[in-house]
C-alpha cells in the first residue's frame, strides 16, 4: 500500500491496521498472514492496534452504532474502530483524531474525512453517555453466547476467565534443557536486563512481552516461545526413552520438540498442512532436534504407537486473546461441529495406540463439550480405555486455557 504518510506516524499505522480489522469483520482469519504485507518498521505498531481492537471490537461496535446512521464502507468502519481504541488509551484526543482523519484521506479517494473528523468529535463529547448505555456483552467485550457457556460452566470462575480473554497475553519461555537450564538461561537474561521469573523446570515467565531477536540463544535453539499451559503436555505424556510416539496434530511442533528435548524418543510428528508441516521442521532444525514429519490427516493413522498426543482441532476458546480475531469469527454452532472432528479424530487415533499405550487428549479450549464431556462420552464408549489424569487450565496473568486428559489403554 503507497502512502505519502510517514512511516512512523500514527496515521500510516491507522491506514495498514484498518484493512487487517475490515477483512476481519469480514470473516477472513488473522492467520492468512495479512499483517506480513505490513512494512517492517511499522509491523509491531500496527499489530498491536489490530489485535486490540479485535479484543475490544464487541464494545467498540456497540460505542459506534449510536453515532452512525448507516455503516460506512468497511475500512472506515475499522478505522474507526482503531482511532477509538487509541481515544480510549491515549490523552491527546486531538492527535488521534487529526491522524484518523489523514488516514482517512488515503483511504476511498478521500471522501470520508468528513464523517470520520464528525463521528470522532461526537464520540468525545457523548463518550461518558455512550459507556454508561452500553450492553452486558459490550461492556465484558464478548459475544453473549460465549458468556453464557461460560457463565453455566464456571459460575464461580467466569469473570475471571473473561477479563483474562480481554487482557494481552503474557509471554513464557521454554528452556531446551539439551542446552541449558532454567537457572543458566535466566542470568543470561539478566544480564541483557530482561527481566523474568522460573516456572517449574522448563518455563520462564517474561515480565514483558519482547521480540524474539532480543532474546539470547534464541537463533541457536537454547530457548522456545511456548505459553506455560501448552509446556504441561509433554509432563504429563512422561514418555520412557525409545518410545514410538506420534503428535497427531503437531504444529506448529512446540509440543513434539518439549517432547524431544524431554527424551529420546521415536517421534513422529503429522499436519494435515504441508506448509504447517515445514514449519515443524523449521523449528526442529533451530533447536537441533530430529523427528520424522509427515503431512497426513489424523483421521486416517495407520500404525501402533506407545503414546499419542492427540492435539485437536478446536474453538481455541482458551487462547482468545492470542487470536483475538475468534471472538469475531466464532459462532454458537461452531461448538458441536468441533466437537464432532474431535470425536471421530479420538476414535481413530485410539485405534492406532498400542495395548498399555497412553494417549494425551490436548484442547486451547475452555468449553466443556469440547473437553470433559467428549472424554466421558469417549470413556463410555471404549471398554479398555481408562482415565488417568484430568485438568483443565483456565487463562489468567501467566498462561493460557488448555485442557488435558491422559487416557490409558488397558487391553
Amino acid at each position: 500500500m503507497s502512502s505519502a504518510l510517514a512511516p512512523t506516524s500514527l496515521a500510516f499505522v491507522f491506514l495498514h491496521a484498518a484493512p487487517i480489522v475490515a477483512a476481519v469483520m469480514g470473516g477472513k482469519s488473522l492467520a492468512e498472514g495479512a499483517l506480513e504485507a505490513v512494512p517492517a518498521l511499522a509491523r509491531p505498531a500496527v499489530q498491536d492496534l489490530v489485535y486490540g481492537v479485535l479484543r475490544r471490537h464487541v464494545e467498540s461496535e456497540a460505542l459506534l452504532a449510536p453515532l452512525l446512521r448507516n455503516p460506512p464502507y468497511p475500512e472506515i468502519h475499522a478505522l474507526l474502530f482503531c482511532a477509538l481504541l487509541r481515544l480510549d488509551t491515549w490523552t491527546d484526543a486531538h492527535t488521534v483524531v487529526d491522524q484518523a482523519v489523514c488516514a482517512a484521506g488515503e483511504l476511498e479517494g478521500g471522501r470520508y474525512k468528513g464523517l470520520v473528523n464528525g463521528v470522532l468529535r461526537n464520540y468525545l463529547r457523548h463518550r461518558a453517555e455512550l459507556a454508561a448505555n452500553l450492553s452486558n456483552a459490550a461492556r465484558l467485550k464478548h459475544p453473549d453466547w460465549w458468556v453464557a457457556q461460560l457463565q453455566a460452566a464456571y459460575p464461580d470462575d467466569w469473570q475471571g476467565i473473561v477479563s483474562a480473554g480481554n487482557a494481552p497475553p503474557p509471554m513464557s519461555l521454554r528452556v531446551n534443557r539439551r542446552k541449558t537450564d532454567v537457572s543458566g538461561y535466566l542470568n543470561r537474561l539478566a544480564a541483557e536486563n530482561i527481566h523474568a521469573t522460573a516456572k517449574e523446570d522448563y518455563g520462564i515467565l517474561l515480565d514483558h512481552p519482547l521480540p524474539v531477536s532480543r532474546l539470547p540463544g534464541f537463533a541457536e535453539g537454547y530457548v522456545s516461545v511456548q505459553d506455560l499451559g501448552a509446556q504441561r503436555a509433554a509432563a504429563l505424556l512422561s514418555l520412557a526413552t525409545g518410545s514410538k510416539v506420534l503428535d497427531a496434530c503437531a504444529a506448529p511442533g512446540g509440543k513434539a520438540a518439549h517432547l524431544l528435548e524431554r527424551c529420546d524418543i521415536d517421534l513422529t510428528a503429522q499436519d494435515i498442512d504441508p506448509a504447517r508441516c515445514r514449519q515443524i521442521e523449521q523449528n526442529l532444525r533451530r533447536l537441533g532436534l530430529f523427528a520424522r514429519v509427515l503431512t497426513g490427516d489424523a483421521l486416517t493413522v495407520q500404525g501402533k504407537y506407545d503414546a499419542i498426543l492427540a492435539d485437536v482441532p478446536c474453538s481455541a476458546s482458551g487462547i482468545a486473546r492470542r487470536r483475538p480475531d475468534i471472538k469475531w469469527l466464532r459462532r454458537a454452532e461452531d461448538i458441536a461441529r468441533f466437537a464432532k472432528t474431535q470425536e471421530r479424530m479420538l476414535t481413530n487415533l485410539w485405534r492406532a495406540l498400542a495395548a498399555g499405550g497412553k494417549l494425551l487428549y490436548a484442547t486451547c479450549s475452555v468449553f466443556p463439550q469440547e473437553n470433559g464431556e467428549q472424554i466421558r462420552k469417549f470413556l463410555a464408549r471404549q471398554r479398555d480405555a481408562r482415565l488417568g489424569i484430568e485438568e483443565q487450565w483456565l487463562p489468567n496473568a501467566e498462561h493460557d486455557g488448555f485442557y488435558y486428559a491422559l487416557i490409558e489403554k488397558t487391553a
